[in-house]
Order: C-alpha cells, then sequence, then structure tokens
C-alpha cells in the first residue's frame, strides 16, 4: 500500500475531537511559469477535503487555488469518544485523490 499523502493526529476531550491535518499537496494556482520552459505550470489544487466520522460527515471543505501548498487544517467536532475511527479524504482538480483513517486517542 502506498504512503498516504494526509497525516492525521485527532484527540478526544470530554466528547469533543480535535483533528489536525496535514496534506501533502503541490496546490499550484496555474499562473505560475516554470523557470527552464518559461510555460504555465497547469493547475493543480484540492477541490475538496471530507471527514467521517461513523459513516457520517463531520466536516466537508471546498477549495480552490488559493489555498497554500502542503495546507493544515485543523477542526472540532462533537460526538466521539476515544478509539472511534475518522476517515480523512481529498479530491483535487486533476481528478486525483487520497484518504487515510485514523484512531481517535
Amino acid at each position: 500500500m502506498a504512503k498516504s499523502s494526509i497525516k492525521v493526529r485527532a484527540k478526544v476531550k470530554k466528547g469533543e475531537a480535535k483533528v489536525k491535518c496535514l496534506i501533502s499537496h503541490p496546490m499550484e494556482t496555474g499562473l505560475r511559469k516554470d523557470k527552464k520552459s518559461g510555460k504555465l505550470i497547469p493547475a493543480r489544487f484540492i477541490q475538496e477535503v471530507v471527514c467521517e466520522h461513523s459513516g457520517k460527515t463531520v466536516m466537508n471543505a471546498q477549495w480552490n487555488a488559493t489555498i497554500s501548498k502542503n495546507p493544515f487544517l485543523s477542526f472540532v467536532f462533537t460526538g466521539a469518544k476515544k478509539g472511534d475511527a475518522i476517515k480523512i479524504s481529498w479530491v483535487d482538480n486533476t481528478g486525483k485523490s487520497d484518504s487515510t483513517e485514523a484512531q481517535l486517542k
């Protein structure tokens, strides 16, 4: 199995889960030129990030080309307990995607 582009840390305290994610992605705007060829580098950016807990979506982010390279995302949701699993996934404008699962600590 290939290494995921998503690193996740998730902790629960009093039923509230705090999730932190670091996503490795180039996030190209399509406006920058290649230094050698002088041609524009094609746009490639994450469009959607989703977090699921117990089969329900607890976070859905719609992004565009304005988000920086290797974005960091942090959010909180309620109704979680230690040992629960969460799934984080993303899809970019070229159709590529990745996902990972993590256990709440």
